[in-house]
Parts: C-alpha cells; structure tokens; sequence
C-alpha cells in the first residue's frame, strides 16, 4: 500500500484533479485490471491510446488516473494526475512504489542487437556458480535464483519490471542480470532503475519498422548510457564502431573490451571448433565451451563486467570454463546419421552472419551446410531480402520458409526474400512456406557429416500466425525429423 501524495513526490511535473491523497495498492496500465485502490497509467502505445481506456477503468472503479490529457468530463471520485509523459511518470512511480529495488541490487544492464540473451544467462549463472542469489531478466526467461519466470518481452513494462526486481530483493538476490531493448528504452521501461553496470556488444539494423532510422537506432541505444550514474560502470566492445558515440555523454566510469584493439579486457582468439574456444586471456590459456567468434566477446564482455563488479579473475574464468549458452543460441544436436542440426535464434542480416561465418570456420571441407531461415511479419521488411542473400551466399542448400508471419501472408514475405537471392544462388534456394516441411526437407537433402543451421527462433517454442501463438520448437522439430531418418 502507497499513499498518492508520497508517490508523486518523486515526479517533477504534475496537476492533480480530484480527491488529494487516495491510498494505492496496485498500478496498472490495462483498464481491465484498474479498481478500487489501483492506479491506471494512459499510456500512449504504437498501436493503442491508453487516453481512450479512461472511461474503461473509470467503470471498473478505478482511484487514480496518471494522464497526458484530462478527459472533459472527469468524475469527482477519481483522482486524476496530468503528467507530460505517462510512460516517463509511470517508470518513476513504480520505482517509489515497490520501494526502489533496483537501489537494492548490484545490476547490470545489457544492450546491443546481439548478443544480449547470452550475455546476461551467462552473468546469471556465472554468479550462480560463484554462490550468489542472482536474477535475470531475458528474453528467453526471467528468473529469481532457479526459479523460471516466463518472459513475454525482452524488457518487461515499468511495473512488471519493478515488481521482478522487488520479488528478487525479497528472495534474497544480491544481483541482477537483465537484457535492456532500444524499444524499452525509447518507452521508458527503465525510467526509474538504478543500474550498477551497463554492457554495449554491437549496432547493426534492426527494428528500423520501429525506430524509422537506423541513426535513430543508434541513439536509442545511446539513451542508456546517457542516463547512467556517476558511480556505475560502463563496458563497451571497442571492436565496434559506434561503441565510443555510446559513451559520449556518459557520466559512468568507462572501460572496454575488444578481440582487435586494445582495450581494458583483451582477448586473442586461439583456436575455434565444434568442440569449444580457446582464448588468451589476462595472458593465460583458457578453453571454454561456447562456439564461435561471436562468443568469444560475449564471453569477454561477461569476464570484464564480473571484474569490474569485484569477482576474483580466476575464480571467473574457472567457472565460465563450464557454463553453457542460452537455449536456442548455436544449440546443435547431433543425428544418429552424424548430421549436426544447428538452431538459432539468428533473425538479423548480422547475427545470420556471424553465425554462418562460425560455422564456415568450424566445418571440414566435406561438409555442406543446408540453411533453414525466415523473416518475422510486422517487423523491418528491409532486411528480408538482405538475410536470403547472405543465406544462399553462405550456405550449400538454402531453404526460405515461414519464421512468426503474425498478421502478414508468409508467401508474401517469401517473395520479398526471394528477391534478394542473386542469380547465381538461385539453383541453390527452396522456398517452403510451411516451416516444418521445410526443416524435414533440410534433412532429407543432409547427408552423413552435413550441417543443417535452422534460423531466425531459437529457443521460441511457438509459431505466431493471425494473432494466435500455436505450439513449435525448431530443436523439438529437428530432433523428430532425425528420428524419421531411422525409421
């Protein structure tokens, strides 16, 4: 329980209309969910005004109603707040409300296209590892110690957010590892937590339907480290190019990491194959068991932040030796016919890449590498045609098919990656709209020794199509059409 007066203290800018100080014992910005003693925020979304939910959460007897814009008529029973940005306020309120757990917590944020997932479940069971009670927030799941929390978004809504974080603090959790997206810093979803540490791994294209512009992008991006405090750290990959305008107006103390330049934590790749990295690190020989050059600096990334947060270097490196990736980033399983399936959640023109480039670098000469890839529906159109070139560039046997088509016609986004496939690759392309076809096709074309790369899901164990999510798992579905093979 809250009183209004106190909450809306931590606000610079407000007008209350109504009764002056109502008790408040949940936030919530769906109508559906406001009542006595909830508080429901109008938030200006892509798609919906929460403006237009007013007289919904009024019905349901709502007490308070934070807004950009009073409604004409507002009743005397309901306290309205008008606040420039209901997103913005919506951050801080919540941060008041479940007692700032973030101030509680040693927590670090990670940014960047890729790259994101693996770093934060690797710092979760790193610190897991070392005996910490430690959460993490992810796209593929949250968590509080052991316990799984399903996520729905890569960064949850200001008040979900809040309440994981104050749930962890009450478990006892002493850290907290969590993904930070462009979206939910463009939406204020972190407005209000205190971050320890920030991470920067990459910028490529992506989620340009969202942002318009890819410099628009960039500074979405920007916006975390803008927003850092003095005392926090901020870690950054120097290898790429936009990491140093992150760090323009920070306030944070600044590091980097990088696998070519010099840095504060540098690395030297040794050697790099199905089996593992081996890595030159802080001038010591260290075998780990992710794959790829991609890996190397999340693994990097990971070592340099536990450093900066006090851990024991050795003790570090040890521990990271045995830990595994994320569900669904390069999760491979092998045929009883010794063929590799790979699946991934590779759905960018660059993380397509880097993941076909690991695999190049990985396999024998003997080995083809059959590509299964798609593109999501209702997102940047623009690179459809770009990840079927470098699917049919890179690969032996490229199959195009469905990825979450949502409420777009899959042919429709097939014709747009056709497009993109050079003539020269053309002999080499199938288009499959059904994704399950397409994955049996990949295995019935692979033969003993052959790599088959099932793009674009990763660890989602559904496929999203009008509106409705219906069950599939790309390993589940690789795994079955091995089990074909033998019968």
């Amino acid at each position: 329980m809250a009183q209004l007066k106190h909450l809306v203290q931590v606000l610079q800018s407000t007008q209350l209309l109504g009764p002056s100080n109502p008790e408040l014992s949940a936030l919530t910005m769906d109508s559906r969910q406001a009542g006595p003693g909830v508080a429901f925020f109008a938030i200006r979304g892509t798609l919906r005004d929460g403006h237009d939910f007013i007289d919904a959460a009024v019905a349901q007897g709502v007490s308070v109603v934070f807004c950009e814009k009073l409604p004409q008529n507002a009743p005397e029973q309901v306290t309205f707040v008008q606040v420039p940005n209901a997103a913005e306020a919506m951050g801080y309120v919540a941060a008041e409300f479940y007692g700032n757990p973030s101030k509680k917590l040693k927590l670090v944020g990670v940014t960047g296209t890729n790259g994101k997932t693996t770093c934060v479940t690797l710092l979760h069971k790193l610190y897991r590892d070392l005996g910490y009670n430690a959460g993490l927030l992810s796209t593929v799941q949250n968590q509080i110690n052991e316990t799984v929390i399903p996520a729905s978004h890569t960064t949850p809504d200001a008040i979900t957010l809040q309440s994981l974080l104050a749930q962890m603090v009450k478990a006892g959790c002493t850290h907290a590892f969590m993904e930070v997206s462009s979206h939910a810093l463009v939406q204020h979803r972190v407005t209000g937590v205190q971050f320890t540490g920030a991470v920067f791994t990459n910028i490529t294209h992506d989620h340009l339907d969202y942002h318009g512009t890819f410099e628009e992008y960039i500074r979405a991006k920007k916006l975390f480290f803008d927003h850092l405090g003095k005392k926090a750290f901020a870690l950054v990959n120097a290898d790429d190019k936009r990491a140093m305008v992150m760090l323009q107006n920070t306030k944070a103390t600044k590091y980097t990491y990088a696998l070519r330049k010099e840095a504060d934590f540098k690395a030297r790749l040794l050697d790099n194959s199905i089996q593992g990295l081996q890595l030159e690190l802080e001038g010591q020989e260290v075998w780990f068991r992710l794959i790829g050059t991609f890996n190397a600096y999340n693994l990097l990334a990971v070592y340099g932040a536990a450093t900066l947060l006090g851990e024991d270097k050795q003790e570090v490196l040890a521990s990271l030796s045995s830990l595994t990736s994320a569900a669904g980033r390069f999760d491979y399983v092998v045929s009883p016919g010794k063929i590799t399936g790979i699946v991934d959640y590779a759905h960018t023109p660059d993380a397509l890449e880097n993941v076909l480039q690991t695999i190049s670098q990985i396999r024998k000469p003997e080995q083809k590498v059959i590509t299964v890839v798609g593109c999501g529906g209702n997102r940047d159109a623009a690179k459809r045609p770009v990840m079927a070139d470098i699917a049919a560039r890179m690969s032996d046997r490229v199959i195009l098919t469905s990825d979450n088509p949502r409420d777009e016609d899959p042919q429709e986004i097939l014709n747009q990656m056709q497009t993109g496939v050079k003539q020269t690759d053309l002999k080499k392309a199938l288009s499959v709209v059904d994704r399950r076809e397409a994955i049996k096709t990949a295995v019935l074309l692979a033969e003993a020794d052959d790599i088959i790369l099932v793009a674009g899901k990763g660890h989602e164990t559904y496929q999203e199509v009008k509106g409705v999510r219906l069950p599939f798992d790309d390993k589940q579905v690789l795994q079955e059409s091995f089990a074909l093979l033998q019968k």
